[in-house]
């Protein structure tokens, strides 16, 4: 009988979470700011402009997708010795599988986060 990987749990999945959101917003902050300057804290509209989708939405998406791909984790999975593996396989999913598998997050976190608090309660 073959050993599979067990799965993280979803606690330890969350801390991974706020740890990458962290390391995100160092990042990102900083040039929202040099951009837009202070008044993008008290702007109402979800996306202001060309470089806020970009730096905000697009590279962030990127960079992940890049990680999950070259390191099969992102920086808060790897700080918690976790990682991403093909569920069928147990290898490195494919390139679609790591593009559909953040469609998937963004989806869930749409109407306020309920995808991942089902998975949280499930």
């Amino acid at each position: 009988m073959e050993a599979r990987e067990e799965y993280a749990g979803f606690w330890v999945r969350v801390g991974a979470t706020f740890i990458d959101v962290a390391i995100i917003m160092v990042v990102v902050t900083p040039i929202t700011l040099k951009i837009y300057g202070a008044e993008y804290w008290t702007n109402t509209r979800l996306i202001i402009g060309g470089w806020d989708f970009l730096v905000n939405w697009v590279l962030p998406a990127i960079a992940i997708v890049l990680f999950w791909h070259y390191k099969s984790a992102t920086p808060g999975k790897m700080m918690l010795r976790l990682y991403i593996a093909d569920a069928d396989s147990g290898g490195k999913p494919s390139t679609r599988q790591l593009v559909i598998r953040y469609l998937g997050y963004f989806v869930s976190t749409l109407p306020l986060c309920l995808g991942l608090v089902w998975v949280g309660i499930d």
